[in-house]
């Protein structure tokens, strides 16, 4: 996408046309008519305190003049009424795995009326508990409201593009425990590649109009296709000042896998507790689908941005050329446009992001997980239930080597409680790892080169160095943001789009949350540069 498309785009939600960024200068009138900037700070107390409260009155003002989103669902919920089609875990199921209709009617009535007392009655079929639906409904004092983002409807239950993401989806499950330093050679990967390939709706990168081992689920961001397919990010050691942390995980052991039987699948989705996996006694860098999966199974929010901001600091990247005391003869960032301050924003942009999302979540999508679609499959082939699949999933031969495998084409999970009690669409994790990423590219030099570039061993129990081309801090935190968001695609519990479109979800509410905080300092700011996920270059501030 172009620079003028990305500006547009984000120029159509307001994102762009700033709150002046110039704190301590004149008034200036933004594309709304509203003044940007409060004039020079006086001295006195009393009237500081109502500068204060006149920056937040203009910034709620400006968050109001965005407007509301037009809402679009992708119907699935319409076309088979009563739930079937949509989220719905944690309610009470038939034999079938399809919910009860009256059940997720009280759902839809709580989610429409906003009434404490309708969430309290929503039926429960085991002791699993709705994640949270109530945060869809909270507000912010910061950033964009969920009703003024808008999503586009992701794949309807008949479409080539959710065959496709289903036959990825079983692929990911079927190569969980194949090194990514074997891709290239890997027999059970070259099947994954000709499945992956045929497919009409399949809108992963590729190369010469084929999936190809140096692609094979990745992300489409600018830097994802560069280098290995684990960001430095994830690799690279922590500097937890005074402590220095090695990126070694706890993993899950290779080969297994749950919700693969019927009834432990029927139960999972009525709400049934799930057990708890079973460990690697040694501690391994990530290697293969199942450590990323298990890293972001276990992760807290803004955990990998965090600890990549500090190691890009390490690492020697500078400021961003926008940051007010890049030059300065006499000063240094702290408080603002220092290391501190770009912690405060991972943590800012983390916490307005999921509501976002959750908003998306429940209030707009209800998603069904592919944990749930993969009953509807069985079902399927099984004759005792029909679904207008398209012909490229009930095709797939993801589907033939998982029966052949598993005995079954329930799709296998890595999570021995499955997918989490929220809907799929979109993912929370590509959500905020949209937005700190481009919090971090916002405050960096996005083309420094990382230094001693590495890779992890087969067997993930070492390091070796990297020979290929540079890498860069830009490059590796688009790869960083894709490694997050597609990493549950491995566990079973996501597909690429809830990905993909939650990682530009974020980017746009760290742009709108920066564009407003921009005009809180004191000092000269001119804005960030900041290359999109689309690789356009955007200015913020």
């Amino acid at each position: 996408m172009s620079e003028t498309s990305t500006n547009d785009r984000l120029n159509r939600r307001g994102f762009l046309s700033g709150l002046g960024g110039l704190g301590g200068l004149a008034w200036a009138v933004d594309a709304f008519g509203l003044p940007l900037s409060a004039p020079e700070a006086p001295a006195a107390p009393a009237d500081r305190l109502d500068r204060a409260f006149e920056l937040r009155r203009l910034a709620a003002e400006r968050a109001r003049s965005r407007g509301v989103a037009k809402q679009r669902t992708n119907g699935d919920e319409e076309t088979f009424p009563g739930g079937s089609a949509s989220f719905s875990k944690g309610l009470p199921h038939d034999a079938l795995g399809h919910v009860d209709p009256a059940a997720y009617a009280v759902l839809l009535r709580a989610l429409r009326t906003g009434e404490r007392e309708d969430f309290e009655s929503i039926p429960l079929g085991g002791y699993a508990k709705l994640a949270n639906p109530q945060a869809a409904l909270a507000f912010d004092l910061l950033g964009p409201d969920g009703c003024q983002l808008e999503l586009p409807p992701p794949p309807t239950l008949d479409s080539a593009e959710l065959a496709a993401e289903m036959v990825e989806d079983y692929w990911h499950a079927l190569l969980r425990d194949v090194p990514f330093a074997s891709y290239d050679s890997h027999p059970l990967v070259a099947k994954a590649i000709e499945d992956l390939s045929r497919l009409s709706g399949f809108v992963g990168p590729k190369q010469g109009g084929r999936v190809i081992p140096e692609t094979l689920f990745r992300g489409t961001a600018a830097g994802a296709l560069d280098g290995p397919l684990v960001s430095q990010f994830l690799w690279q050691p922590i500097p937890w000042e005074p402590m220095r942390i090695e990126p070694t995980i706890r993993t899950a052991v290779p080969g297994l896998d749950y919700l693969t039987e019927r009834g432990e699948w029927l139960a999972i989705q009525n709400g049934a507790l799930g057990g708890v996996n079973r460990f690697d006694p040694r501690p391994r860098y990530i290697r293969a689908g199942r450590d990323l999966g298990e890293y972001v199974h276990r992760d807290f929010t803004y955990q990998s941005y965090l600890g990549a901001g500090l190691a890009a600091l390490e690492m020697g990247a500078q400021p961003d050329g926008g940051n007010p005391y890049k030059h300065s003869h006499t000063q240094g960032g702290f408080a603002t446009f220092g290391e501190p301050y770009l912690l405060y924003l991972l943590a800012v942009v983390t916490q307005v992001a999921l509501k976002v999302c959750w908003y998306q979540k429940w209030i707009v999508h209800r998603r069904i997980r592919p944990e749930a679609l993969g009953g509807r499959l069985a079902n399927h082939l099984a004759g005792t239930a029909e679904y207008p699949f398209h012909r490229d999933l009930l095709e797939a031969a993801a589907l033939d080597e998982v029966q052949m495998r598993k005995r079954t084409v329930l799709l296998p999970q890595a999570y021995p409680e499955g997918c989490p009690t929220h809907p799929s669409y979109p993912a929370g994790h590509a959500v905020v790892a949209g937005a700190c990423v481009t919090a971090i590219k916002a405050f960096l030099d996005e083309s420094h080169e990382i230094p001693r570039p590495v890779v992890a061993a087969a067997d993930g129990l070492s390091l070796e160095v990297y020979e290929g081309a540079p890498l860069t801090v830009g490059g590796e935190l688009d790869k960083l943001a894709g490694n997050i968001a597609f990493g549950r695609d491995f566990a079973g519990v996501h597909y690429r789009s809830d990905g993909a479109q939650g990682l530009r979800l974020g980017e746009e509410v760290a742009i709108a949350v920066l564009e407003e905080l921009s005009s809180t300092g004191n000092e000269l700011f001119t804005g960030f540069s900041v290359r999109t996920f689309d690789g356009a270059r955007v200015t913020v501030g």
